[in-house]
């Protein structure tokens, strides 16, 4: 198949891989922060890492959507779910995530006690807005979260819900900004007191850049002298991209360069920020799994569409709640830690019983490594 056989051949992997061992500088070591959740899953399932050298070294960044939503917004889906009697709506994934009380979304749509909840996955939205119409008489909500790829969807659906009169239409919004968090990883004083490590330079997202173009990234590039490189998540694009980063440290450069060149623009899709821009706006702050509170770095409803606010018709009011006390995921998250330094991983944590929410998505860092790379630390030993 097109644009993708081409960008798994083998060969070519690994004389990609030979390239790259020549241009590395003995003596110096690299760290660069993939922040898609889909490169994570790539890098995992392809076996890179094992095709670089080790002096290269890849760093888990909090680009899965799933993985840095707090519990405490999941909190406020199960409650309204199981006390305001409405059917939400919401993708996949976002059902598995771990909450208070050992809850979650999934076991709330079982039943909790005496209360079941009417708790719905949609593939888009869609489907719940066809929800909303088929049951005129009850309160449908779109638990939407996500970057800024499924963002403009949301944007749609509030719009349609407006100009259709669906007034049982509502949108818990949790939509977060890329290029906020990774300015905020970089710069922010909690990140510094928790600790993360040394970035030579990021491997850019790529659906979110599909979106919101190459530009927004050159802003942190020359602030804060870290190259960029945008990829896709095909298994040459991502090791192409890592000769790119390596090229930039040993050139001294810290530019944003477009690996993604067939389906990523400088401008990015012009409409589609139209929309955003048109529905939503910056929150003052957001809370992230393993980041903390960041100023700026995520979307709320406007005012002039406040009718299809959750939050809003429904008094809902947001509670900081801290992760499993065992659970390190927010340290994988920061790059600080790996999946295997959890004393969870692989024991009561599985993609089957997640206690964290890495372990939730396939994109996320410790289902990613759980699924293609946990037996590659098993050390062999001869009969």
């Amino acid at each position: 198949m097109k644009y993708i056989d081409e960008f798994r051949d083998g060969e070519l992997a690994r004389n990609l891989a030979l390239s790259i061992a020549a241009e590395v500088e003995p003596g110096r070591s690299y760290s660069f922060m993939e922040f898609c959740g889909g490169h994570t899953h790539a890098i995992s399932r392809y076996g890179l890492a094992d095709l670089l050298p080790p002096t290269i070294r890849m760093v888990h960044g909090p680009g899965c959507p799933v993985c840095v939503l707090p519990i405490g917004r999941v909190d406020m889906a199960i409650d309204l779910a199981l006390n305001h009697g409405v059917i939400l709506c919401t993708y996949g994934d976002t059902l598995r995530i771990p909450a208070s009380d050992g809850l979650s979304l999934m076991k709330a749509k079982a039943g909790v006690g005496n209360k079941c909840g009417d708790i719905r996955m949609v593939y888009s939205t869609i489907d719940a807005l066809q929800i909303a119409r088929d049951n005129p008489t009850r309160e449908v909500v779109f638990f939407a979260i996500g970057f800024e790829t499924t963002t403009p969807p949301t944007a749609i659906a509030i719009q349609v819900a407006q100009a259709e009169g669906l007034g049982n239409f509502s949108v818990l919004c949790c939509h977060v900004l890329t290029p906020s968090a990774i300015g905020n990883i970089l710069e922010s004083p909690e990140v510094r007191q928790w600790g993360t490590v040394p970035l030579d330079g990021f491997i850019g997202p790529a659906h979110v850049s599909t979106v919101i173009g190459s530009r927004p990234y050159e802003f942190f590039a020359e602030e804060y002298r870290k190259p960029v490189v945008i990829a896709g998540f095909e298994p040459l694009d991502v090791m192409q991209a890592i000769r790119m980063l390596v090229r930039q440290v040993n050139e001294g450069r810290a530019e944003v360069e477009n690996e993604f060149t067939r389906a990523v623009t400088a401008e990015g899709n012009l409409k589609a920020q139209a929309l955003m821009a048109e529905v939503l706006e910056l929150r003052s702050e957001f809370e992230w799994r393993g980041l903390g509170v960041l100023p700026n770095s995520a979307l709320k409803i406007r005012e002039r569409f406040a009718a299809f606010d959750a939050e809003a018709r429904f008094g809902l009011r947001y509670r900081p709640v801290p992760d499993h006390k065992s659970c390190d995921c927010g340290a994988i998250l920061r790059g600080v830690k790996q999946p295997l330094d959890c004393k969870l991983f692989g024991t009561v944590c599985t993609p089957e019983t997640p206690m964290g929410s890495c372990m939730v998505s396939s994109e996320g860092a410790c289902a990613a490594h759980y699924t293609y790379g946990r037996f590659r630390d098993i050390p062999v030993t001869a009969a």
